[in-house]
């Protein structure tokens, strides 16, 4: 048994690395999680290193006193002073960042909701604050009260335990992200033309001639597609690494974080890779197998793709937490699973539950596939 199913292996992965198709899903996708660490990272520093040129033209719609021009010179604000109209439109124009109104002493700041007006009302807000401070220093002046008894009646001090850096954090958890999708692309082609394709071709038919059980052959195609999804895994777990390095020594975002994964995470991230590869090849297997045509089982296979991808993808938007009965849950226990490890919070009960379940499903898989295979209205019905 072992036999027939080591030289079905075979004959699939020559046939995988004889085509060029299955080698560039294999090798090429992995390529582009350096550019997307690289490119998220320059992203980041862009907004966090932003000047203040970008967002400093701010309208008055009153005229600023001698005062408050040395703290729009000290905070930066490239002032623009006129009749509520003529600012209003200079606004829609978009000569302005900001504008203000004044009635009485209500300030209202005025503005569309957008990442230039976000900057620009934080620093509007920084103006006034220290504008107020100075009105009410004045005040107690005026009454001979010492400013600093009133204003800084309290002192508060910061003793927080600095958190991991958010964006290596982000920019680590979105990386594994990618690295599911890279491996569901790799499994999607060679699945398709281990089963489809040679359905399509005739090829198949003459395999089933040969004395060899379903159960065989199955085995042997499940495994080579498994391969080729455990080397992009794991080249696309090397090249994050490498870029994840890189861009800790190229951007100022990372400074003083350490961002090589220890070595008990590359384990364990090495382990979820192989785990989810042996079960969306397994699935792609099972999908690709009831079509009778190359086209029509990648019709078929692109909703297992966006299926596999979702899950994770919202819960990394909205923080879900891992838990011993969501490493249960196919898709969703893997991307938990990276995000524990990117925390370096690995449980060693979730990592089993997420083998069990997977073990189940592709036993499962596996035996529906094989029980297709046996039927010959499946495998020959046009």
């Amino acid at each position: 048994m072992k036999t027939k199913i080591s030289h079905i292996l075979k004959k699939e992965i020559r046939e995988m690395f004889r085509d060029k198709k299955s080698l560039s899903m294999m090798l090429i996708v992995p390529i582009m999680i350096p550019l997307l660490v690289i490119g998220m990272s320059a992203l980041f520093e862009m907004q966090m290193n932003k000047p203040v040129t970008d967002y400093n033209r701010i309208g008055f719609a009153y005229e600023l006193g001698e005062v408050e021009k040395d703290f729009a010179k000290e905070f930066e604000l490239d002032v623009t002073t006129g009749n509520l109209e003529e600012i209003e439109e200079k606004y829609k124009d978009g000569f302005l960042d900001l504008y203000v109104t004044k009635e009485n002493q209500e300030y209202t700041l005025h503005g569309d909701d957008n990442d230039t007006t976000s900057y620009a009302s934080s620093l509007v807000e920084s103006y006034f604050g220290a504008y107020k401070e100075y009105l009410q220093e004045e005040y107690l002046k005026e009454y001979e009260v010492d400013s600093g008894e009133v204003i800084h009646i309290i002192h508060i001090n910061k003793e927080i335990t600095e958190e991991e850096n958010y964006f290596s954090s982000y920019i680590t958890n979105y990386s594994f992200l990618f690295i599911l999708m890279a491996i569901t692309v790799s499994a999607t082609y060679p699945s398709t033309d281990t089963t489809a394709g040679e359905k399509e071709r005739g090829t198949l038919e003459t395999l089933l001639t040969f004395p060899i059980r379903s159960k065989d052959i199955i085995i042997g195609k499940f495994l080579s597609v498994s391969l080729s999804s455990i080397i992009t895994g794991i080249i696309s777990l090397i090249l994050m690494v490498i870029s994840l390095i890189i861009a800790g020594n190229m951007f100022e975002i990372y400074e003083e974080v350490d961002m090589m994964l220890p070595a008990n995470s590359l384990i364990f991230s090495s382990i979820v890779i192989i785990a989810y590869s042996l079960l969306i090849s397994g699935l792609c297997i099972a999908v690709a197998s009831k079509s009778k045509t190359f086209k029509e089982a990648q019709s078929a296979l692109t909703p297992l793709t966006f299926i596999s991808f979702f899950p994770g993808m919202i819960a990394f938007m909205i923080n879900v937490e891992s838990s011993t009965l969501l490493s249960l849950v196919p898709f969703l226990n893997f991307s938990l699973l990276f995000t524990d490890i990117t925390n370096g919070t690995v449980d060693y009960i979730n990592i089993f539950l997420m083998l069990l379940s997977t073990i189940v499903i592709i036993g499962i898989v596996l035996g529906i596939i094989i029980k297709q295979y046996k039927s010959e209205k499946v495998l020959f019905s046009k």
